[in-house]
């Protein structure tokens, strides 16, 4: 699995945010293999994490190419933007195999 961490401070409020995700979040999934997820943090009303979580790596590349080229997604991100103070910290991880065979990423 691959996931993207994408931390946020608000501009807006948790309820604006919490409704653009219920909007945008059939379109992030769309594609299948893809699960959005939105976290608060306990120590700032005004922290979150949005956690896409793809079920493999050519999921992952696939919707990057997608965010990238795809006008209705671009227009999504741009509107996400705005309920941003700053811009994301966008961090990217990949599920360590654990003994269950190679989950696609860097060899340690």
């Amino acid at each position: 699995m691959f996931t993207l961490y994408l931390h946020g401070r608000l501009r807006t409020t948790r309820a604006d945010l919490e409704a653009f995700l219920a909007r945008a979040r059939p379109v992030y999934e769309e594609p299948g293999g893809i699960r959005t997820r939105l976290q608060w943090s306990l120590d700032d009303p005004a922290v979150f994490v949005e956690i896409m979580e793809y079920a493999d790596r050519a999921t992952y590349d696939a919707d990057q190419l997608r965010v990238e080229q795809d006008p209705a997604m671009r227009a999504l991100l741009t509107e996400w933007r705005t309920h941003l103070d700053g811009a994301p910290r966008v961090v990217a991880y990949v599920e360590a195999d654990l003994g269950r065979g190679s989950a696609g990423g860097p060899a340690s």
